[in-house]
């Protein structure tokens, strides 16, 4: 056997270290992310009076708490109208700004759409201080629709920027083809526009929905008696009480996010719908 035919030694492959501290690294950040969710879930099944581990065994009398609890299931039921109601006029507000943003050729339109991002970017302390002190001065005070409105500000951002980013990655050829068809701009609107950017405005509103069930500083300088929203009825009852009934009504909450969320990636696909 001659040289030319021996096969040479194989490499030994050294070990990626840096993919192994990569791969630890995400691990150690995921359980780091999931773990009190996983806490707050597994909590809620307790069969004690008080929050502590180890459990002493496991009961669902923390799930019927929520229903003796009427303060609970009224909070829960104004934080989904406040919800659905701000999403609804975030809407109304912003699509057609959005829209206007995306096809604008003039230089205030990058001022407006920044100036569409301003409520998410003010600390929410800061913006429910001016939001009351301008309600209040216009005669609306604290009340029910003082809510609405302060939550359909924070809704109008993410409604705007999803239909935005859905609308800009759209050509123009499908609306000046319609109204090369003879369609009207309102025809164009309803019959081209508007179904285009139907996943952003899904999209926009469900994550607005979403922030508004988990908004506590808006809800806290607006919420009257009677009309409470959840995170601030879950604060007041900490106050006093301490017990599991606090994390199975956080569990239903969770529920409600990640169904709504589940929804939309199975709908449309969220990092479709989020990319700028």
């Amino acid at each position: 056997m001659t040289a030319s035919h021996v096969n040479p030694p194989r490499r030994r492959r050294r070990p990626d270290y840096l993919a192994w501290g990569l791969g630890i690294w995400v691990v150690a950040f995921m359980t780091f992310l999931l773990f009190p969710i996983a806490a707050v879930v597994v909590v809620s099944f307790s069969s004690a009076t008080y929050i502590a581990f180890p459990m002493p065994g496991l009961s669902l009398r923390w799930y019927a708490r929520i229903f003796e609890y009427r303060p609970f299931i009224d909070s829960l039921i104004v934080s989904l109208q406040i919800a659905i109601g701000s999403a609804a006029l975030g809407i109304l507000f912003g699509v057609p700004a959005a829209l206007w943003v995306a096809r604008s050729k003039t230089s205030a339109a990058a001022l407006i759409g920044n100036l569409l991002l301003a409520p998410i970017s003010v600390p929410a302390i800061v913006l429910g201080f001016s939001l009351l002190y301008l309600l209040s001065a216009i005669g609306v005070g604290i009340s029910f629709a003082a809510l609405l409105i302060s939550h359909t500000v924070v809704a109008i951002p993410y409604i705007s920027r999803t239909v935005l980013a859905v609308y800009r990655a759209l050509p123009p050829d499908f609306e000046e083809a319609a109204s090369v068809l003879g369609a009207t701009r309102w025809q164009t609107l309803y019959h081209t526009t508007l179904p285009l950017v139907r996943p952003g405005i899904f999209a926009g509103s469900l994550f607005a929905v979403l922030i508004s069930l988990d908004n506590l500083p808006l809800s806290f300088f607006f919420g009257t008696a009677q009309s409470n929203t959840l995170p601030v009825v879950m604060l007041s009852y900490m106050q006093s009480q301490f017990d599991p009934s606090i994390a199975a009504i956080s569990t239903v909450q969770m529920l409600i996010a990640v169904t709504a969320l589940l929804v939309l990636n199975a709908t449309y696909g969220i990092d479709r719908l989020t990319a700028a």
